[in-house]
C-alpha cells in the first residue's frame, strides 16, 4: 500500500472541488428571478459543468481502483478511521447520485440543454412532472453533499491545525521529493 495519492488523483480532487463549488454558484441562480434566455444559459452552463464532473468522476474511480488510496497513518483512533471511510464513501456514492440525478433531470427538461452550446441531451419535451419527480432528489443530493463537503472541509483543517499531520498539505503536495 502506497503512503499518498498520485499527482493525478490529487489533480482530480482539487479540479473536481473547483468545478462543483462552481457548479452549485450556477446552480444557486435557479432559486431567484430571472429572464428565460438567462435561465436557459445558467442551465446550460450547470448541465455542461455536471458533464465534467462525471466524467472526471469516472476517471478518479478507476484510478482509485488501479492505485488504492494511501495506509492509514495508524495514529488516528480507531472510530475517526471508521468515520473518514464512512464518510469518503459516501462522498463518493452521493458524487454518484448528484451526477445521476442531474443528467436524468437534464434529459426530462422541457425546454433544450445544449452542453457546451452545441448538444441538446434533453428527451424533447417531456412532460414536466417528470422533470420536478427527478428535480426533487437531485435537488436532495446537492443539500446532502454541500453538508458532507463542509464536514470533510471541517475534518481537513482539524488534521492540519489541531492533529497537525500535515494531512492537507499532503493534498496540496504536488511533486515528490
Amino acid at each position: 500500500m502506497r503512503n499518498d495519492y498520485t499527482v493525478v488523483q490529487k489533480l482530480l480532487h482539487w479540479a473536481m472541488a473547483g468545478i462543483i463549488m462552481l457548479d452549485l454558484f450556477i446552480a444557486q441562480k435557479f432559486g431567484n428571478s430571472m429572464d428565460i434566455a438567462d435561465r436557459l444559459e445558467s442551465r446550460a452552463d450547470h448541465s455542461t459543468m455536471g458533464l465534467l464532473v462525471l466524467t472526471l468522476f469516472v476517471i478518479r474511480l478507476v484510478l482509485r481502483f488501479v492505485y488504492g488510496v494511501p495506509k492509514e497513518d495508524g495514529t488516528s483512533p480507531l472510530w475517526q478511521v471508521w468515520l473518514a471511510k464512512v464518510a469518503h464513501g459516501l462522498l463518493y456514492v452521493l458524487m454518484g447520485l448528484l451526477v445521476a440525478s442531474g443528467l436524468l433531470t437534464a434529459m426530462s427538461a422541457t425546454s433544450p440543454i445544449e452542453i457546451f452550446g452545441v448538444i441538446d441531451i434533453t428527451f424533447g419535451r417531456m412532460d414536466g412532472a417528470i422533470f420536478d419527480f427527478v428535480r426533487q432528489f437531485h435537488e436532495f443530493f446537492t443539500e446532502v453533499i454541500i453538508a458532507l463537503v463542509i464536514i470533510h472541509v471541517v475534518a481537513a483543517l482539524y488534521h492540519q491545525f489541531i492533529r497537525r499531520d500535515n494531512l492537507l498539505l499532503k493534498m496540496l503536495k504536488f511533486r515528490r521529493f
